[in-house]
């Protein structure tokens, strides 16, 4: 399967800022794109997030962490965690 960063930002509706874009088993992709601000509360599961484009700030904790292209970001279950002080294109912009 390919899915391209386009098409998984395409999946998120309107009134969400999340999308599961693929799911077998155990295992669940997601998109994430956080739209001015980031309300996330601490998830069941570990979170991996892999930063598409855009930069900020990561917190996880007490950690404050900056953040760019490229960068994969861990958040353990149960931890608070938000994405703060970050740029316009982490969202990945207008929805096709």
């Amino acid at each position: 399967m390919r899915m391209t960063v386009a098409n998984a930002l395409a999946q998120i509706p309107a009134d969400r800022r999340w999308a599961t874009v693929f799911a077998r088993g155990t295992l669940e992709v997601e998109i994430y794109a956080p739209r001015g601000s980031d309300p996330q509360t601490p998830h069941r599961k570990d979170e991996l997030y892999v930063v598409a484009a855009g930069s900020g700030t990561f917190v996880a904790d007490d950690q404050r962490t900056p953040f760019g292209p490229g960068d994969c970001l861990f958040a353990a279950a149960g931890v608070v965690h938000r994405f703060e002080d970050f740029s316009d294109d982490l969202d990945g912009g207008e929805r096709p």
